[in-house]
């Protein structure tokens, strides 16, 4: 098996057909169903299945595509990490970014790991929720920040840090005559969500609080960002529930807050890494993640 191999099938797995496929590798169509067939019989298994209208992975080729994406992604982070020792650097932390984290602490944290280890390399990966947990046990990224705490046997969630959850609304909005806005008042309006999959911790901690009333939300639209979400509240389109952090960060024009009565909710970031001992430039970066001042209440 060479690496070619690899590369070639994980371009044909991804298209799904072998003219595309080839098109994007810039080789003619033979080479590249030569190259295919030869790993097929060097693994001994059907990797596709191909008729005269379509191709598709076999459950051989569904399994083999985890396996090759995983050295794929092994062989460029080390060709990364060639080039971060060749640059200067005497370290690297891979970090894992999911469920729209607070702009603001992380670029405070970031600018701290640059003064005080500069020498550190840190690299960052946006990937749902997920697969940052698969990429903590396959030792793909040493540490990550999502809005989720289950994360199962062999990972540690540690939080971090919270954020306000406040109402996000258009301004000159009605409901801004309340200093607190009620739950209920909130609920006679649809709400922009995001989309459970792009956001699992982040939709997860919203549901808990929107579980607590008696009405069902009126879900107008549901995104994969936090900047749509809010871009959707300054149309007029809906209201969100958000990180109050995520609003001062925003650029969305004509958009409000406030903070919900009678609670005082907070969506929590937590730190997630393998549970072993770490490393010592990663348990400065823990130390300093966890050590944060919390953050004002509105």
């Amino acid at each position: 098996m060479k690496l070619r191999h690899l590369r070639y099938f994980l371009v044909v797995a991804e298209e799904l057909h072998f003219a595309r496929a080839a098109e994007r590798l810039h080789i003619d169509q033979s080479p590249l169903s030569r190259a295919i067939k030869e790993l097929e019989e060097d693994l001994g298994v059907r990797l596709f299945i191909r008729n005269s209208r379509s191709t598709r992975l076999s459950h051989p080729g569904q399994v083999f595509r985890e396996h090759a994406l995983r050295i794929s992604s092994a062989l460029l982070q080390a060709r990364e990490s060639v080039k971060a020792a060749a640059n200067g650097f005497h370290g690297q932390l891979r970090i894992a970014l999911s469920d729209g984290i607070t702009p603001s602490r992380l670029a405070t944290l970031l600018a701290k790991c640059r003064d005080e280890d500069p020498e550190v390399e840190i690299r960052l990966f946006e990937v749902p929720l997920s697969q940052q947990i698969k990429g903590l046990h396959d030792d793909l990224y040493d540490v990550g920040f999502a809005q989720s705490n289950a994360v199962g046997d062999g990972l540690l969630a540690v939080p971090a840090w919270q954020d306000p959850l406040v109402v996000a609304v258009l301004s000159k909005h009605p409901l801004l005559t309340h200093k607190r806005i009620p739950l209920e008042e909130v609920l006679r309006y649809p709400l922009v969500m995001v989309d459970p999959q792009a956001c699992e911790g982040y939709y997860g901690q919203v549901a808990q609080v929107l579980c607590t009333a008696e009405a069902e939300p009126l879900v107008a639209e549901e995104v994969a960002s936090i900047d749509l979400m809010l871009t959707l509240v300054s149309a007029g389109y809906a209201l969100a529930l958000v990180g109050a952090s995520q609003v001062a960060a925003s650029r969305a024009p004509d958009v409000s807050s406030r903070p919900l009565a009678g609670m005082s909710p907070a969506l929590t970031t937590y730190l997630l890494r393998a549970d072993t001992a770490p490393s010592e430039p990663l348990a400065r970066f823990i130390e300093r993640a966890t050590a944060g001042p919390p953050d004002p209440r509105p």
